[in-house]
């Protein structure tokens, strides 16, 4: 159990997901700001930075993600202590790459400070698809190991086995697709017919545990698969240990017509356009 939670958290924190935090000094004010790198639904996303003074301007920097186009400029607006801007909302899988550049007092900071943060939009997937998605793959998890424990004690392992498959056919190529399908508009975007880590990565881990259960049949099944189920769990902690969402869809914006890229460049009221590349943020008033 405590291997299976450390792994959910490590999956949490460690995907391209997870949000860029930290702290910065400007002037003798000291800011932390928190950007988002994933957004649901189909409203724009709202970025907010908490700040002292209220005197403190602020600015977003953004761009579409490896689209070769000028950079935008979106003047923040103030709420109480924090400022705010809107990214404009993106079809599924659509990325924007960002950063927020505060100005006091002739000081001026970046957040991030080194290379924007990335944020891909998708739509909104019910808790009742995602919550059993989640909770299966991670279920799957535990009663692997269970299976393993089981196998190196030379204890049965023919059940655990056959529901850690359960489990992963289940949550993994029936719930999983239809995650997909509501985030990102396809139920499969692995191998065939894409290249999305996610979906190959839940493909191979069914296939172990097909070969494992396989090598389970039969009288001597027991004694013959042990070490099957030990490597159909160890294969599965490899991928587990892969960031969560790492490749996964993502929106080609060179690929689409240009009328089609007009209507999704649709920007908020307050968005300055400028010509600037992300790279020339210092130059910005």
């Amino acid at each position: 159990m405590v291997i299976t939670l450390g792994i959910a958290r490590y999956q949490r924190k460690t995907g391209p997901t997870y949000p860029v935090s930290g702290k910065t000094q400007l002037g003798q004010n000291q800011i932390t700001y928190n950007l988002k790198r994933t957004h649901g639904g189909m409203d724009n996303h709202q970025v907010r930075i908490e700040i002292p003074d209220p005197s403190i301007e602020g600015y977003v920097l953004w761009k579409y993600y490896k689209l070769d186009k000028p950079a935008k400029i979106t003047k923040m607006n103030l709420d109480g202590m924090e400022l705010y801007a809107e990214l404009p909302h993106q079809p599924p899988a659509g990325k924007l790459e960002y950063q927020v550049k505060l100005t006091h007092n002739g000081d001026n900071v970046i957040m991030p400070p080194d290379e924007p943060a990335v944020i891909r939009f998708k739509g909104h997937v019910p808790k009742g698809v995602l919550l059993p998605h989640v909770f299966m793959m991670f279920a799957a998890l535990l009663i692997g190991m269970q299976a393993t424990l089981s196998a190196l004690f030379g204890l049965k392992i023919k059940t655990k086995a056959w529901v850690t498959l359960g489990l992963i056919a289940v949550g993994g190529l029936i719930f999983g697709p239809i995650v997909q399908k509501y985030a990102f508009g396809a139920f499969w975007t692995g191998w065939p017919l894409g290249e999305d880590w996610t979906d190959n990565k839940t493909a191979i881990m069914a296939l172990g545990w097909i070969a494992a259960v396989w090598a389970l049949r039969g009288k001597d099944g027991e004694k013959r698969g042990r070490w099957w189920v030990v490597a159909a769990t160890i294969l599965m902690f490899t991928i587990y240990l892969i960031p969560h969402s790492m490749h996964g869809s993502e929106l080609d914006y060179s690929s689409l017509p240009a009328d089609s890229l007009a209507k999704i460049s649709q920007v908020p009221v307050s968005t300055i356009p400028v010509v600037l590349e992300m790279q020339e943020v210092d130059d910005v008033p």
